[in-house]
């Protein structure tokens, strides 16, 4: 009975269930946010795409005209994250720049309580942005649609009601 219950126990231990044996996380490469991707304008100084997104983890002496930004974690349990970011450059200026989506925050504004209320804020605004392109599309088409010709003078009488004084 006591060795039933200590195999028990000691399987336990090896288990994912209870974090046993200790697995560390581990994290290589650059955070970037789409903040700091924003802030890239074509023409920008090797120093001001530094300055912007950080040093390149990976540089070539074979593509000195490119500079890439991986990004790796693998948590001590669960799936991997993995990104990617690349910037090239001509003549020492910045001419285009592509890569994976970049997450809105810094890692340590993750885990505050204000993140999930910034996380709503950001799908809210981008709710709005998307509205009020959809209506500035709406007002294109209308004003893109033809004219009839009982509503293309509304102020002449006849095309309009009048108002009633």
């Amino acid at each position: 009975m006591v060795i039933a219950a200590l195999a028990v126990a000691l399987s336990g231990c090896t288990s994912n269930k209870w974090g046993f044996p200790y697995k560390a996380p581990v994290q290589q490469g650059n955070w970037i946010t789409q903040e700091q991707v924003a802030l890239l304008q074509p023409g920008m100084t090797r120093e001001q795409v530094r300055f912007a997104l950080g040093s390149p983890t990976l540089t070539s002496v074979l593509h000195a005209n490119r500079w890439d930004y991986p990004y790796y974690f693998k948590p001590g349990y669960g799936d991997a994250q993995e990104r990617k970011f690349t910037v090239w450059f001509e003549n020492d200026r910045l001419v285009r720049w592509e890569g994976d989506k970049q997450p809105d925050l810094q890692p340590y504004q993750m885990n505050t309580p204000d993140s999930v209320a910034d996380e709503k804020a950001d799908q809210r605004l981008n709710q709005d942005e998307a509205r009020l392109k959809e209506e500035q599309d709406q007002q294109k088409r209308d004003a893109d649609a033809p004219v009839s010709p009982l509503n293309q003078y509304p102020g002449q009488p006849g095309n309009a009601p009048e108002p009633l004084r």
